[in-house]
């Protein structure tokens, strides 16, 4: 069982009982884009582990489940799964470092050249 696994076992036991994931929202205090990514089992979206630890017990709590059995259910299934390594961790910081510095170059760029425009230094481009 891997994270996805448990987010869909959430979301089964959610349906079954009736519930949607804004009612699981309302009564946990869970924002719903939270649920929602529990819910795929999109680590990468949710907060640090005792956070997650928490909203599942919540989230249990609310669909009628025993809250520590699903944390534990949570825990073998965050062993089982192995954390990325910091070279992948670095490799994937310096990749969100180039784009947001290619679209800030981006719109430096434009600003400059709307800048000279408006400003009349440099000539509007005209159509041929």
């Amino acid at each position: 069982m891997d994270h996805v696994d448990f987010g869909k076992y959430l979301s089964q036991q959610r349906e079954l009982r009736g519930l949607s994931r804004e009612d699981v929202s309302r009564e946990t205090k869970i924002p719903p884009s939270l649920v929602a990514a529990l819910e795929a089992g999109q680590v990468e979206r949710l907060p640090e582990r005792v956070f997650v630890l928490n909203y599942i017990r919540a989230y249990a709590q609310v669909i009628g489940l025993s809250p520590e059995e699903a944390a534990l259910r949570y825990e073998e299934v965050d062993r089982a799964v192995p954390a990325p390594s910091p070279v992948q961790l670095e490799k994937e910081r310096r990749k969100r470092a180039y784009i947001i510095l290619a679209v800030l170059l981006a719109v430096l760029l434009l600003g400059a050249a709307l800048f000279l425009v408006l400003s009349g230094k440099l000539p509007p481009p005209t159509a041929r």
